[in-house]
């Protein structure tokens, strides 16, 4: 996993990014309001082409930003902070996930952008005995990314299509 940080171009006029006033960041994201950090929050998803052949990797491109000039703390369910989907299933498998009732929160300072990239195999698990990985068909895919905010998902979706290579 290769997560990188960063902050748009602009200044940020506040100093919560100021190192030495970084205990501040600390400390005003859990008193910015839950329905203010959900709304500052967004969510975004790229693939590096649009068709791919069948078995062929599909490299994913996740961002996750806060647009608010302040730091924000938002809290998630089930203790994951954020996941991808094909197709609608969990990291393109369709094995059971244990959703723990522990919570669990996402972090960003002011203005930050988290990236973060995936590689999806081009295969589906199918859990059973035994287990096994499956080609996508030829066909037409949703590529999605959330992060589980309590009461309302953040997400985004994008499409990619699947042939049979000559």
């Amino acid at each position: 996993m290769r997560s990188r940080r960063r902050t748009d171009d602009a200044d940020d006029a506040f100093g919560f990014d100021d190192p030495a006033f970084g205990f501040v960041s600390r400390l005003v994201g859990p008193l910015v309001p839950q329905w203010l950090a959900r709304r500052g929050l967004s969510v975004a998803v790229e693939t590096d082409r649009n068709e791919y052949a069948v078995g062929q990797p599909v490299e994913i491109l996740i961002e996750i930003r806060n647009r608010l000039p302040v730091p924000v703390e938002l809290a998630t369910d089930g203790g994951r902070i954020w996941g991808w989907t094909v197709d609608g299933l969990l990291e393109a498998s369709d094995e059971r996930y244990y959703r723990s009732d522990r919570r669990n929160s996402i972090a960003l300072r002011a203005g930050e952008t988290r990236t973060i990239e995936r590689t999806w195999s081009g295969r589906f698990k199918r859990t059973g005995s035994p287990t096994r990985w499956i080609e996508a068909t030829p066909g037409t895919y949703e590529i999605g990314v959330f992060v589980p905010a309590r009461k309302k998902r953040i997400s985004d979706t994008t499409t990619i299509s699947v042939y049979r290579s000559r």
